[in-house]
């Protein structure tokens, strides 16, 4: 069996693949390397962190220790205890093997080698740098893999093993999802592409043939159930496991019902949600007529356009300008660049789309900007012409004040003494190697849930930490302070101790 893989993989790589996918990754490689020893500075990896400490040390994820993500993101964290050079090296693999499975889903796709090759090439430069934020290790940097890795199962399946292919790609699917929820518009994407390659000579939107074809797809959705299936058992299984830790409650409202909230804000036009429904129909309109004029747009057209359609709306979905959230519409958009060079009959389409596209993501997006002072950064720093605070505040200017913090947390606390942050950089927690006394790690959580102040103080009654540390303003921390008296300040920053 191996030996009839290499052979086939011999027939489908040639020579120049190699050489052009090696130098490609040499490059994704030595352009990711400086955020291997980027400092402790964003939110988010600070959150996952923590958490990822927290269940190490025994919390149960969500009822114990919280934040809004499914748990597979939070599980990587914890398999290396929070630290953020080891997870920023897995993210570094998981990279450079979405390249990989990139080029195969191009060669798969394409006839032209200059489509194949140009595809690859942005997609691979783009992830590399900080441009979209693929130098953090968040949610958006996992997913990519088992997204790509299920839409090339789904093309290159053989008949004999069609089901298998497409089981082994809804699970790859789902556990996407299980680390970002938005994957479910991947899954939507595959599903409708497996439905319309299964039946690409048959679909008719005529009234004479409607019928027929309703009743050939209901009653030849085998591969379609399969799908289905693979993707809900471990949602499904995921769902169970927290029952049985008695946090079901909690999973739900962190991985489901709190962002119907948060979509709900950003997407307010004459009524919530109302911005949400344009994008629907829209998206319905893109599919409709995607699958009218599949024959014109050939079997490749089909899953990158419905690939791409579902993927602006994944970007946009909640109406936020965070960068990374553009990761997710990374492959498809370079498949289309492909698209437009392997198809020069449709340009007068594709080129036309191209610039609306590029001017809706420019209009509503922040991309990074400073990407030559980025690696500029790097170096110097490396060569010693720059020092560790200097670097630091590169990223953030209150770096430095956040490992000052935890050098005054490290020498004037012992190891079972706790602390108490009212910050919005929970880092801080895992450069000090401290967990909070509560399940919520950053302040904004705990202004932002109803019983979140109340919770957080039992909290502290209970443990009783050392210091209460407050680097931002904001009236609720009175709650917390009965007891605490200012004893020191680091620049702006307030640290209270206990007094008895």
């Amino acid at each position: 069996m191996i030996k009839k893989f290499l052979e086939n993989l011999d027939n489908i790589i040639t020579p120049r693949d190699v050489l052009f996918l090696g130098l490609t990754l040499i490059l994704f490689y030595l352009l990711r390397l400086p955020s291997l020893i980027e400092p402790y500075w964003y939110g988010d990896e600070g959150i996952y962190q923590v958490i990822g400490m927290a269940m190490n040390q025994g919390r149960v994820l969500y009822g114990e220790i919280w934040d809004n993500k499914p748990p597979v993101l939070y599980i990587i964290y914890a398999l290396f205890n929070g630290d953020l050079f080891s997870v920023r090296f897995l993210s570094l693999i998981f990279g450079g093997l979405s390249v990989v499975v990139f080029f195969m889903l191009s060669k798969k796709l394409f006839k032209n080698q200059l489509s194949i090759y140009v595809s690859t090439f942005f997609y691979s430069i783009i992830f590399a740098t900080p441009f979209l934020e693929g130098n953090i290790a968040n949610s958006e940097n996992f997913m990519l893999l088992p997204i790509i890795s299920a839409f090339y199962l789904i093309y290159s399946t053989k008949e004999k093993t069609r089901l298998l292919t497409t089981f082994a790609a809804g699970i790859m699917i789902s556990l996407a999802f299980l680390t970002k929820i938005v994957a479910l518009f991947d899954f939507a994407a595959l599903f409708i592409t497996v439905l319309a390659l299964r039946f690409y000579d048959e679909i008719s939107f005529s009234k004479r043939k409607l019928k027929k074809t309703i009743r050939k797809i209901v009653f030849g959705f085998e591969q379609e159930a399969v799908l289905l299936i693979a993707f809900l058992s471990p949602v499904l299984l995921t769902a169970f496991y927290f029952l049985l830790m008695g946090v079901f409650p909690d999973f739900y409202r962190a991985v489901f019902s709190q962002n119907v909230g948060y979509v709900g804000h950003g997407n307010y036009l004459f009524f919530p949600m109302g911005f949400l429904y344009l994008k629907v129909l829209l998206l319905l309109f893109s599919i409709l007529i995607i699958l009218k004029y599949r024959k014109i747009f050939g079997a490749p057209g089909v899953l990158i356009l419905t690939w791409l359609s579902f993927s602006i709306f994944n970007a946009m979905f909640s109406q936020r300008p965070y960068t990374h959230y553009l990761l997710v519409l990374l492959p498809s958009f370079s498949l289309f660049l492909g698209y437009i060079l392997e198809n020069k009959k449709l340009l007068a389409f594709t080129l036309p789309l191209a610039v609306i596209l590029i001017s809706v993501i420019s209009l509503n997006f922040k991309f990074y900007s400073k990407i030559i002072p980025y690696y500029s950064n790097y170096l110097n720093f490396m060569m010693d012409k720059k020092s560790l605070e200097k670097y630091q505040s590169f990223f953030d200017r209150i770096t430095p004040r956040d490992y000052e913090i935890s050098r005054f947390i490290q020498a004037k606390t012992r190891d079972h003494e706790g602390i108490f942050l009212w910050s919005d950089s929970g880092q801080i927690y895992a450069l000090s190697n401290k967990l909070p006394p509560g399940r919520y790690i950053v302040s904004y959580h705990i202004t932002f849930y109803k019983e979140a102040i109340n919770e957080t103080k039992k909290a502290l009654d209970r443990v009783r930490p050392k210091y209460i540390i407050q680097t931002k303003e904001g009236r609720e921390v009175a709650n917390f302070l009965d007891n605490y008296e200012l004893r020191y300040k680091i620049g702006n920053v307030r640290i209270y101790e206990r007094q008895s």
